[in-house]
Parts: C-alpha cells; sequence; structure tokens
C-alpha cells in the first residue's frame, strides 16, 4: 500500500547521481586552456606529449570483475565469495602512458607498491620501447598528470626520479599538473584506461599474465593500442 501510493504521488526508486561539482576556482577555464596549449604547442613541433596515471588497483585471483561476458546459458564463471586480498597474488597496480599525439598506450602492471619510482619507471620503458624510436629527434618530453598519488605534485620523489630521468635521456621534462578534483579530465582515463575496463569485463583477473594478455588485447575503433610492460 505504502509503495503504490508513493508511486501515486510521483514518486520511484532511484540512485544517487554525481552532479555537484563543488566550489569552482575563478581561473579554471585559463588553467586547462594552458594546459592544452602546451600540448598543442609540443606535438606541433614534433615533440613527445604524454598523459600518465595509475590506473585503479585490482584484486589479482579468482574475484568478480564488474560487467557481464557472454558465457554458455546458465554457467557464469565462478568467482570468490569474499573480496580478501589474496596474500600470495595481492593487488595489481597498472601505471600507464598515454602518447596524445600517436593515440598509443604502454602499461606497466606493478605488483609491489605504486610509488613514484615506479611511476617514473613506467615512463622510462615506455621511452625506451616506443618514444624513442618514434620520437628520434626530441628534447623536451611534455607529460599531463594529474595533482595526487604516485606522480603527486606535491610529492618530491616524484621530482627526484623525473630529474634522474631527464639527465639520463637528455630531454626538458614539463610536468602539467591538472587542477585538484579534475582528474577525469586526464586524456590517459578516457582514452586508455576506459578501454581497458571495458575489454576485461566480466573476466576474472586470475593471475598477472591475464591482466597484461587482456591489456595487450586492448584496442578502440579508432586505432588505439596498449601495449602492456609486465
Amino acid at each position: 500500500m505504502v509503495g503504490s501510493l508513493l508511486k501515486r504521488l510521483g514518486y520511484s526508486l532511484q540512485a544517487n547521481r554525481k552532479t555537484l561539482e563543488g566550489s569552482g576556482h575563478a581561473d579554471r577555464d585559463e588553467q586547462f586552456q594552458h594546459i592544452a596549449g602546451m600540448v598543442k604547442d609540443a606535438i606541433a613541433a614534433k615533440q613527445p606529449a604524454i598523459s600518465v596515471d595509475t590506473k585503479k588497483k585490482e584484486l589479482v585471483g579468482a574475484f568478480k570483475n564488474g560487467g557481464r561476458e557472454y558465457q554458455p546459458a546458465g554457467s557464469p564463471e565462478p568467482v570468490n565469495v569474499h573480496d580478501f586480498v589474496d596474500p600470495k597474488l595481492g593487488r595489481a597496480a597498472p601505471y600507464g602512458v598515454y602518447d596524445i599525439a600517436d593515440d598509443k598506450g604502454w602499461v606497466s602492471v606493478g605488483i609491489d607498491n605504486d610509488t613514484a619510482a615506479f611511476a617514473v619507471n613506467a615512463i622510462r620503458l615506455w621511452w625506451i620501447d616506443m618514444g624513442r624510436e618514434r620520437y628520434s629527434q626530441a628534447h623536451t618530453l611534455t607529460i599531463t598528470a594529474d595533482g595526487g598519488g604516485s606522480n603527486g605534485s606535491r610529492l618530491r620523489l616524484w621530482k627526484v626520479e623525473l630529474q634522474k630521468l631527464a639527465d639520463e635521456l637528455g630531454l626538458t621534462i614539463i610536468v602539467l599538473h591538472l587542477p585538484p578534483g579534475t582528474s577525469k579530465w586526464n586524456k590517459i582515463e578516457h582514452r586508455l584506461f576506459s578501454f581497458i575496463s571495458r575489454n576485461w569485463r566480466g573476466r576474472p583477473l586470475t593471475d598477472y599474465r591475464t591482466i597484461v594478455e587482456l591489456i595487450a588485447a586492448t584496442t578502440s575503433t579508432a586505432g588505439h593500442t596498449a601495449v602492456p610492460a609486465g
């Protein structure tokens, strides 16, 4: 009876909707225009411009993975009831490097902590395996990143490791941090990570080999490809 009365009054069951952005900065648009302009100038000069970030850490093992995948009728893949971390397998920390101009991604899958040293080494591996060949005449490297995590704007180790990388590669490294609360606009989020999540939807990440293979199989309709570093 209560349900019927509520329906007559125009009520229905609804989920929360994320629409409240909070307070905005007066110069927010100028900040994004500056970042976009710097990236555009780098690409026009045929210099590498990349977007970096750590994807959400994933449980490794027979755990439920969001989404649905085709299976024989009535035969869903069995997974653990509880999402307790497997002490032997732990969590995977995929750190991505997305080449904005080339529309190609590189992912290093970490098996330990997501640290600044790990983040910078992922950039180093991308450069050795992909960037160096494509940008043989490079003298600068432009990086866009959010302001927290292993590549945080206030993290001293991130800056120290980047300086080591700059000295090692002989490149001037320019880092453009997105303003707080705007990391979803970092290109790697919707041009690389979203396709990886869609590719392994409904697939338990049973081991690291599975994770690497699913990343390697990730493509987009625009021709984007992702390369795992393992």
